[in-house]
């Protein structure tokens, strides 16, 4: 029964990461994303997958923990990419403020 518990916390737990996924791929921007937050929950889910292993419980349940592990560093890896996309857009908006400075 505890298993099956976990298992539906992990699940509805998990379901939040693809449409986070999703939303970020989309966006092209970091804004509003915590990479403290992201790392946070990243850390968790390695820590619960090591505490299954070391302790020996290795079931259904750690697959879930697999699985979400890989979403949210998916949504780690968009993080860093909108964020050098933000970086470029920043850089470009400079850049025409600097050209229109000279112009105007």
């Amino acid at each position: 029964m505890s298993q099956l518990l976990e298992t539906l916390m992990m699940i509805s737990f998990g379901l939040s990461w693809p449409i986070s996924v999703y939303k970020s791929y989309k966006a092209r921007s970091a804004q509003g994303k915590s990479l403290v937050f992201l790392l946070a929950i990243w850390l968790g889910y390695i820590c619960g997958i090591s505490g299954k292993i070391l302790g020996g419980n290795i079931n259904y349940v750690l697959v879930i923990y697999l699985i979400n592990l890989v979403v949210v560093s998916l949504d780690l890896i968009l993080y860093f990419r909108n964020r050098a996309l933000d970086i470029q857009r920043a850089k470009a908006a400079a850049k025409a403020a600097n050209i229109s400075g000279v112009i105007g």
